[in-house]
């Protein structure tokens, strides 16, 4: 309705959303690489960066990485010593940051308090130097994935095992450490006199990894780390945590959440074809979408192609919404867009099993989700807007004329003919010189039984025998 005070509302609140959208956008990719200047000392007195690599391995854990290492070499820092305590976690995301610390121009330390366990291996062996703390391991890099239908985890396949044994073996020849000890941590299968056993994983406690050759040197403390490294002297060191912005991408990239993403990005699109307009749902569907592709993209899961063919299967949606009269190839085509870069933004270059399974999880989350509420929206919300051009609006009944009865055949009721086939009960009859076809009572009736029309009802002639 022109003129509505909500409508205009609707209208305000629309720039403020897509304002916000664009700024999210732009801050989390500046801040991913940017100096997060309120909680660190100034760069003059900065010696060494601490980065700690604590929890799971995820996917916004990487830019985090690739951000120290960048603040890092900016200040002039003497080392870079990432303090590690993880069970492991992704295995795209520490392939990733190995690659960062194998290119890396500054000094790199992996401090390992407590444990360095799958990926956490990885990372270690991708430093320059290992220092442990007593009482730590390091090891058990076999990757798994959870089994069908949720149960217990179970080893991922030969195809990842034999990529990740290969990228540990690269990585220790790298630095210089025995890279048959890395393949054992990943390969239950490789024996090596007096360290390994045939059908067991290796994990080194902090003795075993310093006897062969895998850690350089144990430190108590971070402390006694950093004054080893000063030369006596403490060091002046800043801790680097994660900032808003990376944060936020970590929460937006779980595959949960990304699908209630999804639904409600569909749900608002929805509701802005179901209403007059442009307003609120609109803005809001926009924006849930910018967020998990923003997301995704940061973390590099989608890239351009992704969200090329994504905004292709928007517009080919619109296209059969707004200018193409019913529903055919081109929805089929957009829709079909839109799953599929959808759920191939959530799938890594390196897939296992488990991430297939989540991210079908995700599309299945978004699928009940905008079924769901598309139900609610057709049934409750006002009609309007552009999706009544897919919709016929107007109906016909008998009482205002509409009828789709032939006359010719309406102008047979009591007429009598004569059976030219037999009727089981439908078959053809000849009434004159007019051959219909017709269905009998439900009686069988023989070749040449004289009939008579009983009912015609729009195209069914029902005859019963004379």
């Amino acid at each position: 309705m022109n003129g509505n005070p909500i409508r205009s509302l609707q209208s305000g609140q629309v720039l403020l959303s897509v304002a916000w959208v664009v700024l999210f956008t732009l801050v989390s990719s500046s801040l991913l690489r940017a100096e997060d200047a309120t909680e660190e000392p100034p760069a003059k007195v900065r010696s060494v960066l601490v980065v700690p690599i604590e929890g799971t391995i995820d996917l916004g854990l990487p830019p985090f990485v690739e951000r120290a290492l960048a603040e890092a070499k900016a200040t002039g820092a003497s080392a870079l010593i990432l303090e590690i305590n993880t069970l492991g976690g992704r295995v795209d995301a520490a392939s990733r940051i190995r690659d960062l610390l194998l290119d890396a121009e500054i000094k790199t330390i992996a401090y390992i308090n407590k444990r360095a366990i799958s990926a956490g291996a990885l990372i270690s062996l991708a430093c320059e130097e290992i220092v442990m703390a007593p009482g730590s391991t390091i090891g058990a890099a076999t990757p798994v994935t959870a089994a069908a239908g949720g149960g217990e985890m179970e080893k991922a396949s030969e195809k990842v095992v034999s990529y990740w044994r290969s990228e540990m073996r690269a990585t220790a020849e790298r630095r210089g450490r025995p890279p048959e000890i890395a393949e054992a941590m990943v390969d239950e299968s490789i024996e090596i006199d007096g360290i390994s056993e045939a059908g067991k994983l290796l994990t080194l406690t902090t003795d075993q990894a310093i006897e062969h050759g895998v850690a350089d040197r144990v430190m108590e403390t971070r402390e006694a780390l950093l004054e080893e490294i000063g030369g006596g002297n403490e060091m002046t060191h800043a801790v680097l945590e994660p900032n808003w912005a990376e944060n936020i991408v970590r929460f937006f990239t779980n595959p949960i959440l990304s699908g209630f993403l999804l639904s409600i990005g569909f749900l608002g699109i929805l509701m802005e074809l179901r209403t007059p307009g442009f307003g609120i749902p609109g803005a809001v569907g926009i924006a849930a979408l910018a967020l998990f592709f923003g997301s995704q993209y940061i973390v590099q899961l989608a890239g351009n192609g992704e969200i090329i063919l994504f905004v292709l299967g928007l517009i080919l949606v619109a296209a059969e919404v707004f200018v193409i009269p019913g529903f055919g190839i081109a929805g089929i085509l957009g829709i079909g867009l839109l799953l599929g870069t959808t759920f191939n933004a959530m799938i890594p270059h390196i897939p296992a099993p488990g991430d297939l399974s989540r991210a079908a999880m995700a599309i299945a989350t978004a699928m009940v989700g905008t079924v769901a509420g598309t139900i609610l929206l057709f049934r409750f919300l006002p009609r309007g807007g552009a999706m009544t051009n897919l919709i016929l609006q107007a109906r016909t009944s008998r009482s205002e004329g509409f009828d789709v009865t032939p006359d010719e055949e309406r102008a047979l009721q009591g007429t009598q003919g004569e059976t030219i086939t037999e009727l089981r009960p439908a078959g053809i009859a000849r009434f004159g010189s007019m051959r219909v076809d017709v269905v009998s009572e439900g009686e069988f009736l023989g070749k040449g039984v004289p009939v008579i029309v009983t009912q015609v009802d729009g195209n069914r002639v029902v005859v019963r025998a004379v």
